[in-house]
């Protein structure tokens, strides 16, 4: 099968971008000038420049034409499955200790995601407590969009209902005053494209994906008491672990030579 003509420049320019040829804020050649050098229709160009805006290589700047976007060093997650404390109650990310809400928690009832209802235990449209943060860093540089869902069977009439819920937040809260701790956590971590409110909320330019890490709060009851839903982009960060042997790998294995 022959690959279409627009897929074949969106791949050399991929090459040339990607090995430095066009660098970071560098402008591509101008659409008619690229239609010329490979002897296509200038739509076929605008097909080619759109793959690459998808893939978030580069964006079309006014004035400028395509520009090569700089994109961030990622900053490393170790997800050292652990969970971690401070005066400001749990956190799962050494990196992410310091980072601040940067907007009040939003607090609302409603259905949750078809996936959340499923970790939750209840019916797809049934109501469940909704907390929303955006987070940054210390100069206010959005990192994450964080969602807590609660079951009303949990939630409803107390104070997880109200955006302050005291010192150590709502893990505290859950374990200590409403009596489901000690808390367990697990974690998944997959990867989606962002809806346009995700997308402005932490600034992503077009064509970047997310990091969507996903983790339940289960009691000692074996009921999970909260979904956290955790959105972050996949250009400025990356999830880093340590890997363990098992006790089938042990060192030497007797089988070296194989």
């Amino acid at each position: 099968m022959t690959t279409p003509a627009y897929r074949r420049l969106a791949a050399d320019l991929r090459t040339a971008i990607l090995d430095g040829t066009y660098p970071p804020n560098s402008v591509l050649p101008k659409l008619t000038d690229l239609a010329a050098q490979y002897g296509i229709a200038k739509d076929t160009v605008r097909q080619a420049v759109a793959l690459l805006v998808e893939e978030g290589l580069v964006e079309v700047v006014r004035r400028r034409g395509t520009v090569v976007r700089d994109l961030p060093e990622r900053q490393r997650l170790t997800r050292a499955r652990q969970v971690f404390r401070d005066e400001r109650g749990y956190f799962f990310d050494p990196a992410a200790q310091d980072w601040i809400a940067l907007r009040p928690t939003g607090i609302g009832w409603g259905p949750a995601p078809r996936d959340v209802t499923v970790l939750l235990g209840v019916g797809p449209l049934e109501e469940v407590l909704h907390r929303g943060r955006l987070m940054g860093a210390p100069d206010n540089r959005p990192t994450q969009l964080a969602t807590s869902y609660l079951p009303a069977a949990i939630a409803r009439g107390t104070r997880l209902e109200q955006p302050d819920t005291g010192p150590g937040g709502i893990y505290d809260l859950l374990e200590h005053d409403l009596g489901h701790g000690p808390l367990s956590w697990h974690e998944t971590i997959s990867a989606r494209m962002p809806a346009p409110d995700e997308a402005e909320a932490l600034e992503l330019p077009r064509g970047t994906p997310l990091l969507r890490i996903v983790r339940t709060a289960t009691s000692p009851a074996d009921v999970v008491v909260e979904v956290n839903d955790t959105l972050m982009s996949a250009a400025g960060f990356e999830i880093g672990y340590s890997v363990a042997r098992d006790p089938s790998a042990a060192w030497p294995t007797g089988a070296l030579g194989r």
